[in-house]
């Protein structure tokens, strides 16, 4: 490329992620950012004097502009399909969030563009790159646990005031709730430890905040055509931020709790069970340095565009995320669950009455 070979990048939006991307992309010496686009002026002005960089107030400019390799989609759930549509059109490679759109239709364009094309498109989904889960990844694929058994995810926060009326909590915008806001990250991680799911129960509630249609708990099971069984719960009603990610197989386990940050420190415990019922052998891993799992993203799309491999979580890869989670809407639309009759005696009850009778 152009530039002592670095990669020219054009970010669109502004905001607190896109203002995180741009500091990640800043400090990679294989990369250079040409131009910030956001309708928000002030935001735009203020991120590319941070960066470095030009700013401009329409992104159709800035992703057509022909000293663009790249282009860097950051904005929030509505425009993310539109920008990267006109991104590839313009024949640059893309890097955008997820959850990439707000339903797998909107997105499929995009990924027959970037096949068409031959142009590297990934989507966000930075939780493959903090250490603890690609870590315990690896693990997985060495056959340190066994064969996948059942995998577990908890994440979620307790909003802030005036969550409400933020864009995420606009179904509108936003595609859905919790689910396509942090429930997608271990959708995807599901998928890329245990594959393809192919049954799903689900439930979905508005407890707190009033931003119905939208959800702000969703609970899922979701099950392989193997019988790998995932659980989910992700939920904006938590009090306390929460991450944690379990993997559990024939021999062993993989548990990462935390994200640093409001979330905790990251951390790893591999269990090993030797024999059945005897107590597991556990090792610790502790990742308490900076999350650099958006540095090490951008270094992973960089070199995927330099080689011209496939990314993780890859444009074809993220729409069956999107299927999964429309799938997960689905079966808590249709779920009515199974009545638990009344007069059902608990044990207490059959015990008291068993009692009684012997009198």
């Amino acid at each position: 490329m152009p530039n002592e070979n670095r990669i020219r990048v054009a970010i669109v939006g502004a905001g607190k992620f896109g203002s995180r991307r741009a500091i990640a992309i800043a400090a990679n010496s294989k990369s250079e950012i040409r131009v910030i686009a956001d309708p928000a002026v002030d935001a735009a002005k203020k991120l590319a004097g941070i960066v470095g960089c030009s700013f401009s107030t329409r992104w159709e400019e800035a992703v057509a502009r022909e000293d663009v390799d790249a282009v860097v989609v950051s904005t929030s759930a509505q425009f993310l399909s539109s920008v990267t549509q006109r991104a590839l059109e313009a024949g640059k490679h893309v890097l955008c969030e997820k959850p990439f759109g707000r339903n797998a239709n909107e997105v499929r364009p995009s990924v027959e563009e970037a096949a068409r094309r031959n142009i590297c498109l990934k989507i966000g989904y930075n939780h493959r790159y903090h250490p603890a889960i690609a870590r315990a990844h690896a693990l997985l694929k060495e056959g340190a646990i066994g064969g996948i058994q059942f995998l577990r995810c908890l994440y979620g926060h307790g909003g802030r005031p005036g969550y409400e009326r933020e864009w995420r909590a606009n179904a509108e915008l936003s595609g859905g709730g919790q689910l396509l806001d942090q429930g997608v990250h271990a959708l995807d991680l599901f998928r890329w430890f245990a594959g393809e799911f192919r049954e799903v129960k689900a439930y979905v509630a508005t407890s707190f905040w009033p931003i119905a249609p939208a959800e702000d708990n969703v609970f899922a099971l979701l099950r392989t055509e193997g019988g790998c069984v995932a659980s989910l719960h992700a939920s904006w009603t938590n009090w306390k931020n929460v991450f944690s990610f379990e993997v559990f197989g024939e021999r062993g386990y993989l548990s990462v709790t935390g994200l640093g940050g409001h979330y905790g420190s990251e951390r790893l415990c591999w269990g090993q069970r030797h024999t059945v019922g005897a107590k597991p052998e556990e090792r610790w891993f502790d990742y308490s340095e900076k999350d650099r799992s958006l540095e090490d993203e951008w270094s992973d799309f960089i070199d995927c565009v330099a080689t011209g491999r496939q990314p993780l979580s890859n444009g074809a890869e993220s729409v069956k995320t999107l299927e999964l989670g429309e799938a997960i809407y689905q079966a808590a639309r249709l779920t009515q669950g199974t009545a638990v009759p009344a007069s059902a005696p608990g044990p207490f009850l059959m015990n008291t009455t068993a009692k009684e009778k012997s009198k």
